[in-house]
């Protein structure tokens, strides 16, 4: 198998990005396939027995069940901040900016490790990570086909379709679209439509459509228990789950 890597960002920050990534990592690694997560910026790290640790790259691996070595997780959480701020601004504070190359340098080495190598962006696409470059300058630099993650509520059409413009821009590949349901609300006419018209209106595959996670922060393994209903189009870029 060539291992293969997919960049995971949003239309915004707070649409869910963590949970679909760890979704997409517990039907991965259930189907036995060597599949690992990165997360390349995070900011709101927490100190955990001297290390500071990346919070949504725990929940990934808490949620798919993976005891990834330690050596392994230093290489997928390379810029870990404790201010819950944006990128750039938690860079400047602690004096000390992500690196691009290092960021490529460690995806490239998991992608020897593990066969498909989900990266979790830090917030939406032009989220600063220094003060000049953004993270569609990671994006750019990785070269990775695009899933991107959006909410199924009002407004989401020209967000979403806003956010595809950009990457197509970019020139990147765009694998296709999750939505994820950031609020316990019923699914209603608008969010019925809204998958349908970002489809028709972006071109673009419908990879999934997930529901609202209760406890997904708490106990993340439960409440991704029967996930894999939400993610009909995944198997199109992941034939693994066909």
């Amino acid at each position: 198998m060539t291992s293969r890597g997919f960049f995971i960002t949003g239309t915004d920050t707070g649409v869910g990005k963590t949970a679909v990534t760890a979704a997409i990592l517990r039907l991965l690694r259930a189907r036995g396939v060597n599949a690992a997560t990165m997360k390349p910026v995070q900011t709101g790290a927490v100190l955990c027995d001297g290390m500071w640790m990346a919070p949504d790259l725990a929940l990934h691996h808490a949620g798919a069940g993976f005891r990834p070595p330690v050596e392994h997780i230093r290489l997928m959480q390379p810029y870990c901040y404790e201010p819950a701020c944006s990128p750039h601004l938690a860079g400047r504070m602690a004096g000390t900016y992500p690196e691009l190359a290092r960021i490529e340098a460690n995806a490239r080495q998991l992608l020897h490790l593990y066969d498909i190598l989900l990266l979790e962006g830090a917030g939406g696409i032009y989220a600063p990570l220094t003060e000049t470059e953004t993270t569609l300058d990671l994006m750019r630099r990785l070269a990775m086909p695009v899933i991107l993650v959006a909410r199924r509520g009002l407004g989401t059409i020209n967000h979403t379709l806003l956010s595809l413009d950009v990457l197509r821009r970019a020139g990147l590949s765009v694998a296709g679209v999750i939505f994820n349901e950031t609020e316990n609300v019923p699914v209603d006419f608008i969010r019925a439509d809204n998958p349908r018209a970002i489809e028709a209106f972006g071109k673009v595959p419908i990879l999934g459509n997930m529901d609202h996670l209760p406890g997904f922060d708490a106990d993340p393994g439960k409440a991704l228990r029967g996930s894999e209903r939400f993610f009909p189009g995944l198997a199109t870029i992941f034939p693994e789950l066909g």
